[in-house]
């Protein structure tokens, strides 16, 4: 059998341009989604700095690029929607519900962020460390209250995570996730326990010096 070799060459080469341009776009997605990944970890930074203005500013770099990515996925959704997509998008949802929840007291939905279900859910999970981190902060601040406002928001998303329990085999690593999860709130439980106990003696101590000190009993 005798075949045309020249045209299973130009069929070859055409394949070739077609997956060197692929790999482009590739290679470009990957660098967009690297970037929004970074604006939201960088708003997140800027949360715990109180910069709001500016870490709302992050999360509107990152907004634009998702939605760009989000657009190209009608093109190239094997190239999209992977995992890195997947870890840029909890990143970018775990950014937004932090800074909604410190500066608005409200938790944002899947649907105003234009984020999957799964992806909004485990970065939700993530939440819960970033609140401990927070936490830490204002103990150290001596603002002991605060921190335990912190704590309570811990344990009421780590409740509503539970509810999901049925659902962890839809969300792949919310089962990790809420297990750090766990041992992040019962860790922070246990730090301001031992702040509030601190502070408690503290303020007898003071107490015991101001009425020994005002005494004229005393000497």
């Amino acid at each position: 059998m005798v075949f045309n070799v020249s045209s299973i060459d130009s069929i070859i080469q055409q394949i070739r341009n077609e997956l060197m341009a692929k790999n482009k776009i590739r290679v470009d997605i990957h660098e967009y989604m690297r970037k929004a990944t970074s604006y939201s970890k960088q708003s997140i930074l800027l949360l715990h700095q109180k910069r709001f203005d500016d870490a709302q500013a992050m999360l509107s770099n990152a907004k634009k690029i998702i939605t760009q990515l989000q657009d190209q996925a009608v093109a190239c959704p094997e190239l999209i929607y992977g995992g890195m997509f997947s870890a840029t998008l909890q990143e970018y949802a775990e950014a937004n519900i932090f800074l909604t929840l410190v500066k608005d007291e409200r938790i944002v939905t899947p649907s105003e962020l234009g984020v999957p279900c799964v992806d909004y859910v485990l970065g939700l999970a993530d939440v819960i460390g970033e609140y401990r981190r927070l936490a830490l902060d204002y103990l150290r601040e001596g603002a002991v209250e605060q921190g335990a406002v912190c704590l309570e928001v811990m344990d009421k998303i780590f409740i509503q995570l539970l509810a999901l329990d049925e659902a962890y085999v839809l969300v792949p690593g919310l089962r990790h996730k809420s297990d750090i999860a766990r041992r992040i709130i019962e860790t922070t439980r246990g730090d301001i326990t031992i702040e509030v106990r601190r502070k408690m003696l503290e303020d007898q101590l003071k107490r015991f010096e101001f009425s020994k000190s005002s005494d004229p009993a005393v000497c």
